[in-house]
């Protein structure tokens, strides 16, 4: 009881103190107790403020990085995927969620601590919010406690290490984003995003494993590389090209790509682009970590004609050096010409996009082109520094198709595998595209889809005339497979198999009737290896006949 009053008679001393002592002294006071209190505690504290600066008008990024670091460790706790007891989460924590975004993210709750381990010691952080007097606005900082022993030994590469992984973790938990450019890149923000949400991965891919490893190493030696590019002074940029048939699964193959690597889609239409000012305004707008796709090329603008047009203009103007003469007429045609070209995008704005001194105002950039018809661009887009990587994307060969019959079906194997595989050597390929119309539109009964699949294999193979083949692979592909599809009922006659393959209008299957149909065959191979094509419909049509009345006209398959 006399320890309470002494106590009480303390604290009332120190209340008159404070009262009668000016402010000065009393922040000299508090300034000495706490430099007693530094030299005596063994842990140095570094403050991190929300801003910089006397007026806190700056953000403090590495506020932000730490944030978003405690934000990591606390997930790896709640997920519990590596070390779980390499940090420690006693304290409150605050969960918050935006609008448009489905992830959960988790903060240190105000004047909360957490302690991480670095080097074998052990570190915390606090997270200080404090009101500011006479104001509803709140004065935020994270303060840092570590041994002050080792303090010069840990603090720049925690730092170092605590910046890697934040910027790791903001790019792969952030929200990607879908762009498109709105036409009006001089005034403001040339383009305008939706959330990308494109469920393709590498792993649903209809790829062939060395060309899907082939990516994939490519990819990640990429999102490695800034120390490499920087080292060899290169600007940390690559291109990939994309060519192949409608349905061949470019689209998803970019989206797969994206999804990897979780950077941000820029769908760059190039028709809504004026001119090359406007190409570079788009180019500067655009942020790192990205992808910038640009969709057939060649059917975008018309850029071959600009060398047509040059050499045009050349020759013109040899012929007019030459007889010294030049017309008011033929200048008001160059000034209107060169008018022409200002006012739209040109194959050399276009290659300045892709490899100039413009293309380098970012980092960690892919560009991608894509095209149906690889001969049809411009060979300058294609050379190495501006197209680096060329992926031809075909019909889908026979682990490609494995891989859909597993995602669609969830197959590991079946009997008509090897049917499928002897028609993708003899030429009866299809794309993937066409390959998974099939697969989803009979994915309730596996055999089914695989004898539709099988069918309408072997009538691309009839329309080709055996895919190139002689009499002899014909004759082992119609065995096997009637020994096969004998067992599986029919759904769809091949009349339909045509249709679905084809598209649907005519002109896509109007060459199934036997060539040369009602002319003599000048070679008896030709007439026997006819009549083989024959017998084989022949089979489909009495195997199918019973279904084929009831199922009707089958879906097409859209081209895309």
């Amino acid at each position: 009881m006399e320890m309470l009053s002494q106590l009480w008679s303390l604290l009332g001393l120190l209340t008159v103190l404070q009262n009668v002592l000016p402010s000065q002294l009393l922040s000299l006071l508090h300034s000495l107790y706490q430099s007693l209190q530094d030299m005596l505690c063994p842990y140095s504290y570094f403050d991190v403020p929300e801003f910089n600066g006397y007026c806190g008008v700056h953000l403090n990024d590495l506020y932000r990085h730490v944030n978003l670091y405690l934000n990591s460790l606390v997930n790896v706790n709640v997920n519990v995927t590596s070390n779980p007891s390499s940090s420690s989460f006693n304290a409150r924590l605050t969960l918050s969620r935006s609008n448009s975004s489905n992830r959960i993210s988790f903060t240190v709750a105000p004047n909360h601590s957490v302690s991480d381990s670095f080097g074998g010691h052990i570190l915390s952080w606090t997270h200080h919010v404090d009101t500011v007097q006479d104001s509803l606005d709140e004065k935020r900082s994270f303060v840092l406690k570590l041994p002050k022993r080792h303090r010069h030994a840990l603090l720049h590469p925690y730092l170092h290490h605590l910046t890697a992984r934040a910027e790791e973790f903001e790019r792969v938990s952030r929200e990607r984003r879908l762009f498109t450019n709105n036409g009006h890149a001089s005034y403001d923000s040339g383009w305008v995003s939706v959330p990308f949400r494109h469920p393709s991965t590498f792993d649903t891919l209809a790829l062939e494993p060395q060309l899907k490893s082939q990516l994939t190493g490519d990819l990640k030696a990429f999102a490695n590389g800034k120390d490499f590019y920087h080292r060899v002074g290169r600007a940390w940029k690559r291109g990939y090209f994309l060519y192949g048939p409608p349905g061949s699964g470019k689209s998803s193959l970019i989206a797969a790509m994206a999804n990897y690597l979780c950077y941000d889609v820029y769908d760059l239409e190039l028709t809504k682009v004026s001119d090359n000012s406007e190409l570079r305004a788009l180019l500067i707008q655009t942020t790192n970590r990205s992808i910038v796709v640009i969709e057939d090329i060649d059917c975008s603008l018309d850029l071959t004609a600009d060398r047509q047009q040059l050499r045009l203009s050349m020759n013109t103007k040899s012929t007019r050096s030459k007889a010294r003469v030049r017309s008011r007429q033929q200048k008001q045609e160059d000034e209107d010409c060169d008018e022409q070209n200002a006012g739209r995008v040109t194959l050399s704005g276009l290659l300045n996009f892709t490899d100039g001194l413009w293309s380098c105002c970012g980092e960690e950039r892919i560009i991608i082109f894509t095209t149906n018809h690889r001969d049809n661009v411009d060979p300058a887009l294609l050379r190495c520094g501006r197209m680096d990587v060329h992926v031809n994307l075909g019909n889908c060969g026979p682990h490609a198709f494995r891989a859909m019959a597993k995602n669609y079906l969830g197959l590991d194997s079946h009997p008509l595998f090897e049917a499928v595989d002897r028609c993708v050597r003899l030429g009866g390929a299809l794309t993937p595209a066409q390959v998974g119309e099939i697969l989803l539109r009979n994915r309730g009964d596996a055999d089914v889809a695989m004898k539709d699949v099988v069918s309408a294999m072997q009538a691309r193979i009839n329309l080709d005339g055996g895919g190139g083949g002689g009499q002899d692979q014909l004759a082992e592909l119609y065995s096997s497979c009637d020994d096969q599809t004998v067992m599986m009922r029919a759904t769809s006659s091949p009349e339909s198999v045509l249709v679905g393959v084809g598209g649907g209008s005519p002109e896509n299957w109007v060459s199934s009737s036997p060539p040369g149909s009602g002319r003599k065959k000048k070679a008896a191979e030709g007439d026997q290896c006819q009549r083989m094509k024959m017998k084989f419909l022949v089979r489909l049509r009495s195997l199918t006949k019973s279904d084929s009345g009831r199922r009707g006209v089958c879906l097409t398959c859209p081209n895309s």
